[in-house]
């Protein structure tokens, strides 16, 4: 979205366990978007709840003009990908834990709603990762395509066995990686699933991949940085049970010797409605820095 449109539609995401301080909240912004003539919606079990107009996923993709997500962090991701390729600005009100992409407190949710309303506000367009997985012919030779706002995850299918697997990076060469698994993230995903295997924490408007190893047989197999140009082509080494990649979590799909998998970035970005807070300050409460 390379320009603000104006916001008639705004889609409501609820965490999927639907607490009851979610619901409150849910319901009150659903009456204060209505009563300025705008339109809400929900998917159809919450829709009924907070007295929202029922929409399915993917027609709340396509019909809002602003997505409002009232949960953690997995909430965001799961909207996001609700969006599909369409940029539709998600603001994240935070219900769950660290919060690094529901930025707005519940305290700041309707002043922070109306300004965006207002047209007063900022996004930040973060870069999304594509992932597809080329099967061989004796495996039909389709490919499947995953996006990933924070991370695609490589790991052995078989629980305590090491994964071994090659990457060739911007088309040469890199890396022989034995370790219990392998993260490309996103400087979005650089606070999540990369941080705990001992990443860097990337500013999110750089435009740069993370690759960190999870747990490394070889102690100089060190997270590296990268430039979001490369692609990066991994085949699986290891020659039983397989392997199992993930995208933010939420979709998976199992991997054979056989198979290539190819990680780039993504077409599309999502557009995350910036809070006043500056990045600094919400790293300094995230993660305790003082």
């Amino acid at each position: 979205m390379s320009q603000k449109q104006p916001i008639r539609s705004i889609g409501l995401v609820v965490r999927q366990d639907r607490p009851q301080h979610a619901i409150t909240l849910a319901t009150d912004l659903t009456g204060w978007i209505k009563s300025r003539g705008l339109d809400a919606l929900s998917e159809p079990l919450t829709a009924s709840i907070i007295g929202a107009r029922p929409a399915e996923p993917a027609q709340l993709g396509r019909e809002a003009d602003l997505v409002v997500v009232l949960g953690g962090d997995g909430t965001f991701l799961g909207a996001a990908r609700m969006m599909g390729e369409r940029e539709t600005p998600i603001l994240g009100i935070n219900l769950g834990g660290l919060g690094f992409l529901t930025e707005i407190t519940t305290d700041e949710a309707r002043d922070a709603l109306s300004r965006v309303i207002g047209g007063d506000y900022e996004v930040d367009r973060r870069i999304t990762l594509e992932a597809v997985v080329a099967r061989a012919a004796e495996h039909g030779g389709q490919e499947e395509h995953f996006r990933a706002l924070n991370d695609v995850v490589i790991v052995k299918r078989a629980f305590g066995r090491m994964l071994d697997v090659h990457v060739i990076a911007d088309h040469k060469p890199f890396c022989a990686y034995r370790a219990d698994g392998l993260i490309v993230a996103t400087p979005t995903g650089s606070t999540a699933h990369a941080l705990s295997a001992g990443g860097p924490i990337v500013f999110p408007s750089l435009r740069v991949v993370v690759l960190a190893a999870i747990c490394p047989h070889t102690l100089s197999n060190r997270p590296v940085v990268l430039p979001d140009s490369f692609e990066l082509e991994m085949r699986i080494k290891s020659d039983d049970h397989g392997a199992l990649l993930t995208c933010d979590g939420q979709e998976s799909a199992h991997l054979d010797q056989s198979d290539v998998i190819y990680i780039r970035r993504g077409k599309h970005v999502v557009a995350l409605v910036r809070s006043a807070h500056p990045y600094f300050e919400i790293w300094r409460d995230k993660l305790r820095w003082g």
